[in-house]
């Protein structure tokens, strides 16, 4: 028998949201089989069994926040017999780990739960049982002093719903649960209440890192409009012989191999700058990152070395990773060791941006939605042309605006007369 330690899966990770089991306690595995769903830094990870065995317990719950280099569960090989170890014995046993069915003290003690927040009291019943709850109901039954074991659960082997403590209220006459300062008071307050959701997994991340960003680089913004006409009329005529091929052109790649181009003249745009701002590191190679919606929030793979692609592999990228994003299963290689970011917000409708750098990166561009817009021809007469307004987005710390005004003009440039990136291509 031995615990199956939660490894270091990411860089700096120290903790990741357990999102679902893929097992149950008993089960038997196969080695490599996949057991549990972690979220870490930005990425959906499965965690394989060790060897082949049962499953003898698990120590988190669905939704907790699971510490690395902490037990994950336990694993027995078929051969023996698990025993408790001593040092398991003495462990605390926080109730907020609790798992979801209700297990008996005996149980409990052992194999005891790991340390949570200090944010759910225990609540056991006088039959010794648990009385699962969420962190948000106990911290309504904390704040209006009750006892969570007083509570009759409606939920699922008696858990307790936030239902069942405003009824729990209204029965004892201790009125609706405590309100933010201020707020009106109204006789349907209990069908009001504000909901409350811990912000963790990748949203967690996301906020740091924005915060960070926009708290410690000053953003220097540059908006413009670029005629894609051209550059429809040629992904138009690529098409079908891309999809006899097998992949899907789409603009992206045009985009991608013009930024790749356009860093070949102002390199500081693909480059990062340490942490003391006394040094700026020009990468090696332009890998572009795409801003993807995903269903676990949002996420930044990357095309790598976009300078040495061909169009139809920059493509198959872009779909291959738009893909993978969009289920949550990227993995860590292909989010890590971006060089400048592109974010789409154009397939959502918007237009104009003011994009947030995503460090270490110093540039970042928010393609806006392409509109059939009226222009003026070479002879003065009114035509129909397809327009693109794009943000930029660059650390002012190391990239003037001028700066940023060349590199959209050269890039720009590629984008309106898209055959002449022929010209340049290696």
């Amino acid at each position: 028998m031995s615990d199956f330690i939660l490894p270091d899966i990411g860089e700096g990770i120290v903790e990741c949201e357990l999102v679902k089991w893929l097992v149950s306690e008993g089960d038997l595995v196969e080695e490599d089989q996949p057991v549990a769903e972690v979220m870490t830094d930005k990425a959906l990870v499965e965690i394989p069994a060790p060897y082949k065995g049962r499953v003898t317990h698990l120590y988190w719950k669905e939704g907790d926040i699971a510490k690395v280099h902490a037990p994950l569960f336990e694993l027995v090989d078929e051969s023996g017999e698990a025993t408790a170890k001593a040092s398991e014995e003495s462990k605390s046993d926080e109730p907020e780990a609790a798992p979801e069915k209700s297990q008996t003290s005996a149980s409990t003690a052992r194999h005891p739960e790991p340390a949570k927040a200090p944010d759910a009291a225990p609540a056991e019943r006088q039959d010794g049982h648990r009385t699962p709850a969420s962190p948000a109901v106990r911290r309504l039954v904390r704040e209006n002093n009750l006892a969570l074991a007083d509570i009759e659960g409606s939920g699922k082997d008696g858990r307790v719903l936030k239902a069942d403590v405003l009824s729990h209220l209204e029965q004892a006459g201790s009125g609706s649960p405590a309100r933010s300062e201020g707020s009106p008071k109204r006789p349907t307050a209990q069908s009001q209440d504000v909901r409350v959701e811990p912000i963790k997994g990748m949203q967690a991340v996301m906020a740091k890192r924005m915060v960070a960003s926009a708290s410690t680089i000053p953003h220097f913004n540059f908006s413009e409009d670029i005629d894609v006409t051209e550059l429809l009329s040629l992904r138009q005529q690529l098409k079908s012989e891309a999809e006899t091929r097998g992949s899907r052109l789409t603009l992206m790649p045009f985009i991608m191999k013009a930024v790749a181009l356009a860093v070949r003249e102002y390199p500081i745009l693909n480059s990062q700058v340490n942490e003391d701002v006394t040094e700026i590191h020009y990468q090696p190679g332009c890998n572009v990152g795409m801003a993807v919606d995903s269903k676990i929030g949002l996420l930044v793979p990357n095309v790598k070395n976009v300078e040495q692609l061909s169009l139809l592999e920059i493509a198959d990228e872009v779909t291959r990773l738009t893909e993978a994003a969009r289920e949550g299963r990227v993995s860590q290689a292909d989010l890590q060791g971006g060089t400048i970011t592109i974010s789409n917000i154009g397939v959502l409708g918007g237009t104009y941006a003011s994009p947030i750098i995503n460090a270490p990166e110093v540039a970042i561009v928010a393609l806006g939605r392409t509109q059939k817009l009226p222009r003026f021809d070479a002879d003065g007469q009114v035509v129909e042309r397809s327009i693109m307004t794009i943000s930029w987005a660059g650390d002012h710390r190391i990239i003037d605006g001028g700066t940023i005004a060349r590199f959209n003009h050269l890039w720009k440039g590629y984008l309106e007369t898209p055959q002449s990136m022929l010209l340049h291509m290696s």
